[in-house]
């Protein structure tokens, strides 16, 4: 039976627990302490282990098999409490420890050959987690829905790492990519296009949203687990292959934008969702499409460091989405009107968040700034300080004098964990190629600075709000696929 929002189902105290969810929870634990060692050891020694031409273990391989062996353990921890009683439990913890190995394999795969065919398990065993209660049709809908697009995906990447091996005489990635200047440039554009395309499927990036939001039926901890790692699978592909796209402006241009639309749509489709688990999927795309962007800005150490803060947040509410919903009536927020010393104190907060990143990570040297592709990712942080500072000061129930001294405080702290956390991963990826190349400003830079902005001002003035037909046309962008919504009360098991 599907699993319920919010419940935790004890194991009976006269039956066993079942072996394979303590197996697999004991092995990712101990995966995890294992990656640990292994980031120890490429931190403090700068370690690359492999056999060349198969697997490499670099910066990026440990950092990621620290990050998913963690959401994993958390994932499979959680699990063995929520799935206790479900028939299909054996086949759902045989799924995500699969899922784990997988993802595992993927970033450190330095075959053509073994990288696609992770890639393809790995979407193929989420299509599973997805559509996991096989006796619910729009559970199978939706498995369905997804292996699609993972197919499609998969096919693309195949196609790209094809035509780069074809023409760099090589089956290895490391070699490939040091050897991309005797390949022809038509093909080696063809290629990376159809690299860029599969990363946007995986990550649900707009047109390709469409699976992520049909997708609710997968049970919580499935959801968990995808929104906080299996989407994230684009940056790091990107990040991979960033020598072969840094290459090419028109293509970290064409990331650029479909990063910012994305993001911006996300965030919007997001203001109309009535669904606890749709409003985290419109965040989860609204998320990616930045951490896209950040790609396509050329800071691809930031987009690895933004998907671990993000994976961590996403787990977070997936796991206490159920804790959160109340069967009450919806009633307005209770929302401080903020008066100019709150519309001055949230100014200087953003302002002062931006130059604090800047300064914390290097893009700031005395009262230098470097025109460059950097700018924009100040600017949208100064703009993300802003919204978060503006809504926490309108929320917030402390007294006047000390919210508007505490919340700048909780802002540039956040800030600084931020810059933190992406002077250590880059730090990890210093032996990864270009994972820091920002590019001269263009023409589309600017067009998504003047977006960014427009929709701050239209949010902030509350003109979104007037307008009915912007209302349906996000409804619309934002409708799962017709088979895989629930519509009567029996769906849910629960009438």
């Amino acid at each position: 039976m599907p699993s319920h929002e919010g419940e935790s189902f004890a194991e009976p105290p006269n039956q066993l627990t079942p072996t394979l969810p303590r197996a697999a929870t004991w092995t990712v634990w101990t995966l995890f302490l294992c990656s640990v060692g292994v980031l120890a050891l490429t931190a403090l020694r700068g370690y690359e282990w492999g056999v060349p031409g198969v697997v490499v273990l670099d910066g990026l391989t440990a950092v990621m098999w620290v990050v998913v062996t963690f959401f994993s353990g958390i994932v499979h921890s959680y699990s063995r409490r929520y799935m206790a009683g479900d028939s299909g439990i054996d086949r759902f913890f045989a799924s995500i420890f699969a899922f784990t190995l997988a993802v595992m394999t993927l970033t450190a795969a330095d075959h053509v050959v073994l990288f696609a065919a992770a890639w393809l398990v790995m979407g193929l065993v989420m299509a599973s987690l997805i559509g996991h209660d096989r006796e619910w049709a729009q559970a199978r809908a939706a498995g369905a829905l997804a292996a699609k697009y993972f197919l499609t995906s998969t096919a693309l990447l195949a196609g790209g790492l094809a035509v780069l091996a074809w023409t760099t005489g090589t089956t290895s990635l490391s070699e490939i990519l040091t050897n991309l200047e005797t390949a022809p440039t038509t093909a080696v554009i063809a290629a990376v296009g159809a690299i860029f395309l599969a990363a946007i499927v995986q990550s649900a990036l707009f047109p390709f949203h469409g699976w992520l939001l049909s997708s609710m039926t997968a049970p919580t901890p499935a959801s968990a687990l995808m929104h906080a790692g299996f989407v994230n699978a684009g940056g790091v592909l990107l990040t991979r292959f960033a020598p072969a796209l840094t290459e090419h402006l028109a293509l970290m241009s064409l990331a650029v934008l479909v990063g910012a639309f994305s993001a911006l749509l996300g965030q919007a489709t997001l203001l109309v969702q009535s669904n606890v688990k749709r409003e985290l999927g419109s965040s989860t795309i609204a998320q990616m499409g930045f951490m896209i962007l950040q790609c396509g800005l050329g800071f691809f150490a930031a987009a690895i460091a933004h998907l671990i803060l993000h994976g961590c947040y996403k787990a977070y509410l997936f796991l206490s989405a159920g804790a959160a919903v109340e069967h009450t009536v919806p009633k307005a927020a209770d929302r401080t009107h903020l008066g100019f010393s709150g519309v001055a104190v949230s100014l200087l907060t953003a302002v002062a968040g931006g130059a604090l990143f800047m300064v914390l990570t290097g893009k700031l040297s005395g009262l230098t700034v470097t025109l460059d592709s950097g700018v924009v990712l100040a600017l949208v942080v100064v703009l993300t300080t802003l919204t978060a500072a503006r809504d926490i000061l309108q929320r917030s129930t402390l007294p006047a004098s000390l919210r508007l001294v505490s919340v700048p405080v909780v802002v540039l702290v956040a800030i600084g964990a931020y810059a933190a956390t992406f002077n250590a991963v880059s730090t990890m990826l210093a032996d990864v190629p270009m994972t820091y190349a920002p590019t001269e400003l263009t023409v589309v830079h600017y067009l998504v600075v003047a977006a960014f902005v427009g929709a701050y001002i239209v949010t902030e003035l509350g003109w979104h709000r007037s307008s009915e037909r912007l209302y349906v046309a996000l409804l619309n962008v934002s409708q799962p696929s017709p088979p895989t919504v629930l519509t009567d009360t029996e769906d849910y098991h629960d009438a």
